[in-house]
């Protein structure tokens, strides 16, 4: 079991499966401890279980390090579980990922009226399976469980040496931004409209994504989300 040893569920799940493995994917430095009342289970999980980083030891975490980690969650799993997630939850972020990645996605399902379920319906509606216990994931993943997660296909026919990302301008990311706007729009036509290139586009796509502004509606609309 992976997760991001954060509060709440995090840590209910860290702790449930300390004895049979568990993963903490930590934002920070592998000596940082956040939260810091999990220290005790940062040290068990460090004895028992496994800690991994891509940041130095020392290394604080700042706020858009929690979503940018969530791909290495997704990344070294066979499926993402989102047990509880709200209409904004870095949890979304973690199933696009794993979606992308080409891992299975589950859901539990919530009522329409708890805000607190407004992630998990959403991600039912566009094609997660809907789980209500542990037995659902095992039987789901029943046919690849025992054999590493194939990667994407994306992956497999890549290059050996990967086209370098590009140099993106302030104006051409002002352009994108002033595009967007509160209504979903297709993200052709925000390339259209804009007429800067495909991959430009969705690079700035996710970083506005990563800091909490982007807000999808299914596979290709997007809005902009106004900073609080």
């Amino acid at each position: 079991m992976a997760s991001g040893l954060a509060r709440g569920i995090d840590t209910a799940a860290h702790r449930a499966s300390l004895e049979r493995g568990t993963i903490a994917v930590l934002a920070g430095g592998i000596d940082n401890i956040y939260p810091p009342e999990n220290a005790e289970l940062h040290e068990a999980i460090g004895r028992d279980g496994l800690l991994i980083s891509e940041r130095p030891p020392g290394f604080k975490p700042r706020g858009q390090d929690f979503p940018r980690r969530n791909r290495l969650i997704s990344g070294i799993s066979l499926g993402v579980a989102v047990i509880e997630a709200a209409k904004r939850s870095g949890s979304l972020i973690t199933a696009r990922f794993a979606g992308e990645q080409g891992r299975d996605v589950f859901a539990v399902p919530g009522s329409p009226l708890d805000p607190r379920a407004a992630g998990t319906n959403a991600l039912l509606k566009d094609g997660a399976t809907l789980i209500t216990g542990a037995a659902d994931i095992l039987e789901a993943l029943a046919p690849v469980i025992g054999r590493r997660p194939e990667p994407p296909r994306s992956l497999e026919a890549a290059d050996e040496h990967p086209e370098p990302l590009p140099d993106i301008e302030q104006s051409e990311r002002e352009i994108i931004l002033s595009a967007l706007g509160p209504s979903p729009i297709d993200i052709d036509e925000l390339i259209r409209a804009t007429g800067i290139a495909a991959r430009k586009v969705q690079i700035v796509l996710l970083e506005l994504d990563l800091a909490g502004r982007l807000e999808r509606h299914g596979q290709q609309l997007v809005s902009v989300v106004d900073e609080e």
